[in-house]
């Protein structure tokens, strides 16, 4: 650790990759904590105390916890990358590439935040007490506030989304690279009802679409809304007549886009 601070020190900017291994997280066990293993977060710490330009490259693949994220500069989640994940990274740090996933998970900021902890069987049963309310359904239910929410991601530029119109079938706004480069961004939209006879969550993800365009351009986006986006299951899916909301957005906390229609 020593090492690396001192490293850290001369260097223009500092990069730590941090993760997991199938020591850790495999299939065919659970992790007992979702911390980083060792003395990671201890490291972390120390050099972005001596760079405050450092990068967090986190190499795992599910969530952990991340207590140091405000202290440095950039956290790149790279999973669990392949042979050539070494010139991946390369291109993405450089600029030659831009980071454009979006987190199909939730990251929490600390681990008695997350909804759903118990998941062993007890007496030889698992009890699925949350039912519908799983991933990011459960941390809307709680009301916890995670590090990361589900679909949040960056980039290298900056976006705003306008022009919402939708119907049953379908949902169009305007999205726009506000930044100076070209970019990636996902556009998601969700559904929510505000009264309903059945248990629902509070919103729901209902369709997605992956837009590119280059620095200050605008593309119009189409959304296709399937059926089943509005049905619940009740021994048979079933669609429960009325209106419902739809939100337009980048992730399942950002969306500053709705309006209301009517259901199928």
């Amino acid at each position: 650790m020593e090492a690396a601070v001192a490293a850290a020190r001369r260097a223009e900017v500092a990069v730590i990759v941090v993760g997991t291994s199938p020591e850790i997280e495999r299939e065919a066990a659970d992790r007992a904590t979702l911390a980083l293993p060792g003395a990671q977060d201890a490291l972390v710490r120390a050099v972005a105390a001596a760079n405050p330009r450092t990068v967090v490259v986190v190499n795992a693949g599910a969530p952990v916890l991340m207590p140091w994220r405000d202290e440095v500069a950039a956290v790149l989640l790279g999973w669990f990358g392949g042979q050539e994940f070494g010139a991946a990274l390369a291109d993405v740090l450089l600029g030659t590439a831009e980071p454009g996933g979006r987190l199909p998970t939730t990251w929490p900021a600390a681990e008695a935040d997350v909804p759903v902890l118990a998941t062993a069987p007890v007496d030889g049963v698992v009890a699925y007490d949350e039912d519908i309310h799983i991933g990011y359904r459960a941390w809307l239910r709680a009301g916890a506030e995670p590090a990361y929410p589900f679909g949040h991601g960056l980039g290298y530029t900056s976006w705003e989304a306008t022009g919402l119109t939708a119907t049953s079938d379908e949902v169009s706004l305007t999205v726009r690279n506000t930044g100076e480069r070209a970019g990636k961004q996902v556009v998601q939209v969700y559904l929510s009802r505000e009264s309903s006879a059945v248990d629902r969550p509070a919103r729901w993800l209902a369709g997605y679409a992956v837009v590119r365009a280059g620095a200050g351009e605008a593309e119009r986006v189409t959304i296709p809304l399937a059926r089943r986006a509005f049905q619940h299951w009740d021994g048979g899916w079933k669609t429960e007549p009325g209106e419902f909301t739809v939100h337009a957005g980048f992730s399942v906390t950002d969306l500053p886009l709705t309006t209301r229609i009517t259901g199928p």
